[in-house]
């Protein structure tokens, strides 16, 4: 979440195949307002990631053995458009729960994300051992990632794109956090 500036949703729902490692990139599906963006992977995080895409992998092998498995989830027209990518490793969760469980509205029986509940646990857990003074979330990673990107120099709109903000303004909110002054312009004179 904040190596790229993902929502919490954003991050739980992306698919093995939304994951490049030849260009460092993360493609992002349906995010807020249905719109669709490519963010930057940090080269930092592929072998983690690679370890991730096993262990789904694993899942996915022991899924298959099982009868009653009905592949995973599809969005929208994809299941009638792909009829056999539900049980094609590239559109499994890249972060799928650790067990198959019936789906709502028709009973199947899939492996569908983890839940955003455990995330967020984890998340506060991590900051309590931390002994942070503030509070944590998911958001303040996203927040942190826009933070730091305009504060190593990168342009509001490259930070506006990344995030996946319609209007700049929005994005203009993180140049206040920098107190660098006006627009987060670091005077030459602070150079000297």
């Amino acid at each position: 979440m904040y190596g790229s500036g993902l929502r919490l949703m954003e991050l739980l729902r992306l698919r093995i195949q939304d994951i490049d490692f030849n260009y460092s990139s993360i493609r992002i599906w349906n995010g807020k307002g249905g719109k669709h963006r490519q963010v930057t992977l940090a080269p930092e995080l592929h072998e983690e990631l690679q370890s991730q895409i096993k262990t789904m992998q694993s899942y996915f092998e022991q899924d298959l053995k099982n009868k009653v498995f009905a592949g995973v989830f599809l969005p929208n027209a994809l299941a009638k458009k792909f009829p056999n990518a539900s049980r094609e490793i590239e559109w499994q969760f890249l972060f799928g729960s650790d067990h198959l469980s019936a789906e709502p509205a028709t009973g199947l029986i899939r492996r569908h994300h983890i839940h955003e509940s455990s995330l967020q646990k984890t998340i506060k857990n991590t900051a309590k051992k931390c002994a942070f003074n503030k509070s944590v979330s998911s958001h303040t990673l996203r927040h942190s990632f826009a933070t730091h990107l305009l504060a190593s120099g990168a342009d509001i709109r490259t930070v506006q794109e990344q995030l996946g903000h319609t209007d700049v303004k929005t994005t203009q909110i993180y140049t206040h956090v920098l107190k660098q002054g006006a627009n987060s312009v670091r005077s030459p004179f602070s150079n000297l």
